[in-house]
């Protein structure tokens, strides 16, 4: 296994396993005739970050907060800034979904000290409880 911060351009049969971190909205694409999807991903583990280019169904498979294993990527360089990506031949597999998020808030509190004066504090009570 590889860690991110040993990474170069130009790299290929990377392997490695991270965590995302952040995720852009995939954006669709026709070149030359051949249509697909892309979007760009942040992964990051303990050594450091990089950017992640997810193709067509991977948009799909990863999302934020999932951890990640790619096997055979490819580290390309565009505009001076590293890309990861699992390429024709590579992999990437969701070792681990994110946790599932609530659905819920919480209502705010009414702390009693805050208040200024009793007719405040009946006031509060009954818009809020």
């Amino acid at each position: 296994m590889m860690e991110i911060k040993d990474l170069h351009a130009k790299q290929g049969n990377v392997e490695v396993v991270a965590e995302v971190f952040d995720k852009a909205s995939p954006r669709e694409f026709d070149k030359g005739g051949n249509k697909g999807r892309v979007c760009k991903a942040k992964i990051k583990d303990s050594s450091g970050s990089i950017s992640l280019t997810l193709w067509n169904e991977e948009c799909d498979l990863v999302n934020l907060g999932d951890r990640i294993k790619l096997t055979n990527g490819y580290v390309g360089e565009y505009q001076g800034e590293l890309q990861l990506s699992a390429g024709k031949f590579g992999k990437i597999e969701v070792m681990e979904k994110a946790p599932p998020k609530k659905n819920f808030e919480e209502p705010p509190k009414v702390i009693e000290d805050d208040l200024e004066d009793e007719e405040d504090s009946e006031y509060v009570e009954e818009e809020f409880f």
